[in-house]
């Protein structure tokens, strides 16, 4: 293209991008390796709870983009939640250092860039990090999403949720690991053996395994995790001085264990979509997650997992809250749930295999038809720092396809460290509330008491007495259980039990 078709095409396409509300900048048009300050990319802050994805191969500038977006929205005053797995985020709290790049890439964008600080809360799944730390009971974090971290199938899952009704309908609160493991234990054992056949499809043995998986998962620092105080979604709610603050998450004791990073926002996700009010259509979003590792969350996951995040993905944007799902391969996200989020933001692609082909050829099929780029030259070529991005209008139409040079972070683009991790965690007002741990009366202290209750029973109570003369035990029972009452009774109860399972299913039924 001549230089001024190259700019006539430049503003054509940032015109798509027009909006007559807030918007997050992420750039300026590339034509031709020739970039376009005044030809604006942004995304309509409106829009933001259409959701988003973020992607791109290691190196190519994706955290870079997720710390720019974060910036804009505390800016704006929207809390943001952002799973910090590699640590690499922590410089959201500090200002940015001035350089000749920065001041390069400010020049490219049309910025007018200056070092600038956002209000950040440093927490960590678990006692075992160096944030404050955020836990949540077993009962709250319900059957799917542990099956998810447990990594059981699909038949151990619904096992799992069988084991989860019977000690809610027992009364025996599940909120720490040790609680779960002693009611299976409780089941697979000779005093048990009873319980276990009332609950019906449950096997012990596929209750031996999920015991071993508890075994495990508490041998990785997952007992640290599961207990009280639970995390109250409110507190990721907090604007201080006009900005949303940052909620950073720490994978703390949990590396060996990264699934549970990510199932676990998806839990907070779900506990605020089952308590928000309905929200309309807001000028901006209430709050914002971002899945960063998004892979981790679809990987190995069953079949109603996956459901459960389509669901949620579709549903939550009318509470206000918007997702980023943030992954180095598009194809890492499900079908039905990319076909929910509305902005794309892709990062370079590499094609050196036919794996790496295929993805290339299916992401390029994703975005609208452009006459401006060969998409599939521009994905392979994309300089660092560098994307290609189409949003939703303020009018819920795809804005056309834009080849941009995205803005630097005006924080820090550094970690600031462990210590002053660890100050800050200190200094928060959240420790408070969630530094020490609680351990009140569950499921494990009643059966570990009835368990010596039984014991001392055993020891003192005299022999059995045999049924009345005349009416043998088997009758008596067929009697009572033909009763019309009882019948009616029992077809409640199990009405009521059928909606205590789906209301726990996925981590929304709190027993506070």
């Amino acid at each position: 293209m001549t230089s001024d078709a190259t700019a006539g095409a430049a503003a054509q396409i940032a015109a798509g991008y027009a909006t007559g509300g807030t918007a997050l900048e992420l750039g300026t048009v590339v034509i031709d390796g020739t970039v376009d300050p005044g030809a604006q990319v942004r995304i309509p802050l409106a829009t933001v709870n259409r959701h988003g994805l973020i992607a791109g191969a290691t190196g190519t500038g994706k955290t870079k983009t997720v710390q720019v977006i974060a910036e804009q929205l505390s800016a704006a005053g929207v809390p943001v939640v952002l799973a910090d797995i590699k640590g690499d985020l922590s410089g959201l709290s500090a200002p940015g250092a001035e350089n000749d790049k920065v001041r390069e890439r400010a020049r490219d964008t049309g910025d007018d860039w200056a070092p600038t600080a956002y209000p950040a809360e440093f927490v960590s799944l678990g006692t075992g990090g160096i944030g404050v730390p955020i836990r949540a009971t077993i009962t709250g974090f319900g059957p799917i999403l542990l099956s998810k971290v447990l990594g059981l199938n699909a038949t151990q899952e619904s096992t799992l949720g069988l084991i989860f009704h019977w000690a809610d309908q027992q009364g025996l609160a599940l909120l720490d690991l040790k609680d779960l493991r002693a009611v299976i234990t409780h089941l697979t054992s000779a005093e048990g053996k009873e319980d276990l056949r009332d609950i019906g499809g449950v096997s012990a043995a596929t209750a031996g395994v999920i015991l071993r998986a508890l075994v495990n998962l508490e041998a990785d620092g997952g007992d640290t995790f599961f207990g009280e105080p639970e995390l109250d979604p409110a507190d990721l709610l907090r604007v201080v001085e006009g900005k949303g603050v940052i909620t950073l998450f720490e994978l703390g004791a949990q590396a060996a264990r990264p699934q549970l990073f990510s199932t676990f926002l998806m839990w907070v996700l779900a506990d605020l979509f089952q308590n928000l009010p309905e929200a309309g259509d807001l000028d901006k979003p209430k709050l914002v997650f971002i899945f960063d590792e998004a892979h981790l969350l679809f990987a190995e996951a069953s079949k109603a997992f996956r459901q459960q995040v389509e669901q949620t993905v579709k549903l939550i944007r009318s509470k206000g809250v918007g997702i980023f799902f943030c992954t180095q391969l598009p194809t890492d996200i499900p079908n039905e749930v990319l076909s929910q989020l509305g902005a794309r933001v892709q990062h370079a692609l590499r094609a050196f295999t036919p794996d790496d082909q295929a993805a290339l050829t299916k992401t390029v099929r994703t975005y609208p038809r452009t006459q401006v780029y060969d998409l599939e030259q521009a994905l392979t070529t994309l300089g660092t720092g560098e994307a290609v991005v189409t949003v939703l209008s303020e009018k819920g139409a795809p804005t056309p396809v834009a080849w941009t040079r995205m803005r630097a972070p005006r924080s820090l683009m550094d970690a600031i460290g462990d210590d002053a991790i660890r100050g800050a965690a200190q200094a928060s007002e959240l420790g408070a509330k969630y530094r020490e741990t609680i351990d009140r009366e569950s499921a494990y202290e009643r059966l570990t008491a009835k368990l010596a209750a039984h014991q001392v029973d055993s020891l003192n109570s005299p022999p059995a007495q045999a049924p009345a003369q005349g009416q043998p035990a088997g009758e008596l029972v067929e009697k009572i259980l033909g009763n019309s009452a009882v019948k009616s009774f029992m077809r409640s109860a199990a009405s009521a039990a059928g909606r205590e399972i789906s209301r726990t299913l996925f981590g929304v039924g709190r027993k506070r």
